[in-house]
């Protein structure tokens, strides 16, 4: 049902009262007001606009915040890209001016496997290091600690002492790891093996090698769309993973990122009137959202007051009690959704106000709020779609379907874990998509979705002949028990609450008992009975609605 924040306004001679304060004469008048006015209450802007004259504001109001809404979360999403793009790229960069031979794409296959090796590649990134102001293409500098530049920072993890004599079987260790860590500085960039304190790699106790330093860098491809740079401190960590001890050293490159206002920045040949509109255009969303947010609260704490009413006429002229299905009528989901949407592209635009004045630069944060927002709006679309029954069905069938659907997808999901957790324990080894409870979630998921099913069967590794079996056993069991039965069995739900709600739409029998007290209201929108004369009350009202009831029925007899 629809629910407005209006209430009736019904005139006397000398002031407007509404129906709220009217005072009925008799129990049938106060029901019967109390009928019209809950019926009012749901009536879509349409109808009100029939019954009262008035023009639908929030509806017009919600349609203009869904067009500029869409176009700000377009214009921040454009500006998000290049900040993605330029980190991407700068990550892309790093591995090729640091990684030895390093190759596009083979950052998995990326290892060393001599202790010759291994000193190579660290003195080529310390070689690189000293060098990068004249190497790079780009704008990359190293990061200064007031008017001298940060070291980067060698350490190597390493267990305290230990014997390991694997011809004979037998070991002594000393499971405490120490930490040894060397600077070097960008001035004067020396090869490992010639540094002057006595700096060795322990191979055989050796946990991981660990290189840090930091970079950087200013973006400016953003001056061509009149926004102001942002500077980028990049810190570089490479990794020499030997915690396995199998010969096998993974090197891996990964980097922190975080932005930074700029201290001292001067662009000519550019107007800042861009910057300017964009955070006037951001302001003009942040009041229509908050006018949005305050119309959907205002109607939301009418539909609460109006439950109230209608709990205590129950109870005092029924003697029963309104059913939970009932009060959840007046308090509109709808309206729920438009104030979280409200609230989460308020909060979206004040961090863009913020990233554009160069206060805030977590570009991260800022688009969660603005993408989870403007989903919201547009799902509120529906809601307006609901106004016509040939689409109504959708909302109404999802809403119905609603309970039974968790109910089942509970089941489904014990199943469901259980068989991660299995496939997790046993193929994990010998399957990479089954190396963590994640990656086996993401590909049983696939799985039932019909997707990446033949590689699934082919990757498994035949080392062990037992485990291979039972994997066979696992994937075919799963497949069958939720495509063939289980996904079967939810769309089943959904049809057959489909074929429920439509019989019950062509109907026409009203399902609760709020509807069957509604339903006694034979009155049309532009019946006229809702907007009375200046002299005219409710009791009136009242009574001509019963003349003409008893007219009609007469006439209905003869």
């Amino acid at each position: 049902m629809e629910e407005s924040s209006e209430t009736y306004d019904v005139h006397e001679t000398n002031r407007p009262i509404s129906w709220e304060d009217h005072q009925c004469q008799s129990m049938e008048e106060r029901t019967e007001c109390l009928r019209r006015k809950i019926k009012y209450y749901f009536m879509n802007p349409c109808e009100k606009y029939h019954a009262r004259g008035r023009i639908p504001w929030k509806l017009m109001l919600q349609i203009i915040k869904i067009a500029i809404v869409t176009v700000q979360l377009v214009l921040f999403g454009l500006s998000n890209q290049m900040v993605v793009t330029f980190k991407e790229e700068n990550l892309l960069t790093f591995k090729h001016l640091f990684l030895k031979d390093y190759v596009d794409g083979s950052m998995e296959a990326y290892a060393v496997y001599r202790q010759a090796d291994v000193y190579d590649h660290i003195d080529y990134i310390i070689t690189q290091y000293g060098v990068l102001h004249n190497n790079t293409v780009g704008n990359h500098e190293y990061e200064k600690n007031g008017s001298s530049y940060n070291p980067l920072l060698l350490c190597q993890n390493f267990y305290r002492n230990g014997s390991i004599y694997p011809g004979s079987e037998t070991f002594e260790i000393d499971a405490h790891v120490d930490t040894e860590c060397l600077k070097i500085y960008p001035a004067n960039p020396v090869p490992l093996r010639d540094m002057p304190e006595n700096f060795e790699l322990h191979f055989k106790r050796l946990l991981l090698v660990k290189i840090t330093f930091a970079v950087m860098a200013i973006n400016l491809q953003t001056v061509r769309y009149r926004e102001l740079p942002d500077c980028y401190d990049f810190t570089v960590i490479i990794t020499f993973n030997n915690q396995a001890h199998s010969g096998r050293m993974k090197v891996d490159l990964e980097m922190d990122v975080e932005i930074n206002e700029c201290k001292d920045w001067k662009v000519t040949g550019a107007s800042a009137r861009k910057i300017y509109l964009t955070v006037m255009f951001d302001c003009v969303i942040l009041i229509t959202c908050i006018t949005s947010f305050v119309l959907c609260t205002r109607s939301v704490v009418k539909g609460v007051l109006l439950m109230f009413e209608y709990s205590r006429h129950c109870r005092t002229h029924s003697g029963r009690n309104v059913p939970w299905s009932d009060k959840l009528e007046f308090v509109s989901g709808w309206y729920i959704l438009i104030i979280v949407s409200d609230t989460l592209t308020i909060i979206g635009s004040i961090l863009k106000i913020e990233i554009e004045s160069k206060v805030f630069t977590s570009y991260d944060v800022c688009s969660i709020f603005l993408g989870t927002g403007t989903m919201f709006v547009w799902i509120g679309v529906i809601r307006y779609m609901g106004y016509f029954k040939k689409y109504n069905i959708l909302i109404v069938t999802l809403r119905a379907a609603f309970p039974n659907v968790i109910r089942f997808i509970c089941c489904a999901g014990i199943i469901y874990i259980s068989y991660c957790f299995c496939g997790w324990i046993v193929i994990g080894p010998y399957h990479e998509k089954f190396r963590t409870l994640n990656t086996v979630s993401e590909c049983l998921f696939s799985l039932i979705n019909g997707d990446d099913m033949f590689p699934t069967f082919k990757d498994m590794q035949q080392k062990s002949n037992l485990v291979w079996i039972f994997s066979r056993v696992y994937l075919y069991t799963f497949v069958s028990l939720f495509i063939y039965m289980i996904l079967s069995l939810f769309i089943t739900i959904i049809t057959d609450t489909y074929d429920t709600v439509k019989q019950q739409q062509e109907n026409g029998v009203p399902i609760s008992e709020l509807q069957k007290f509604l339903s006694v209201c034979k009155d049309l929108p532009n019946s006229g009975v809702y907007r009375l004369e200046k002299n005219k009350s409710c009791i009136i009202s009242c009574c001509i609605n019963r003349c003409n009831t008893r007219q009609e029925r007469l006439t209905s007899e003869a």
